[in-house]
């Protein structure tokens, strides 16, 4: 099973958002929207929004929102 992961992430690498689910299409609009919703002063400091994909959900940051 693939799951994909979306995170906003800060410059220290603390997970600020997370959410998690099994479908690709939905994962890559919260994508998007992950990453138009980074102002520009956090753009500045390092955040970034990263997309990426396990295999289980025990790789799953556990403050993550999980999406079926």
């Amino acid at each position: 099973m693939t799951i994909w992961v979306n995170e906003q992430i800060d410059s220290s690498g603390m997970i600020h958002a997370c959410i998690a689910c099994c479908n690709e299409s939905q994962a890559k609009d919260c994508h998007e929207s992950f990453k138009q919703n980074l102002t520009e002063e956090q753009k500045l400091w390092g955040w970034v929004a990263r997309l990426r994909t396990v295999n289980s959900w025990d790789e799953v940051p556990v403050n993550a929102l999980k999406l079926d």
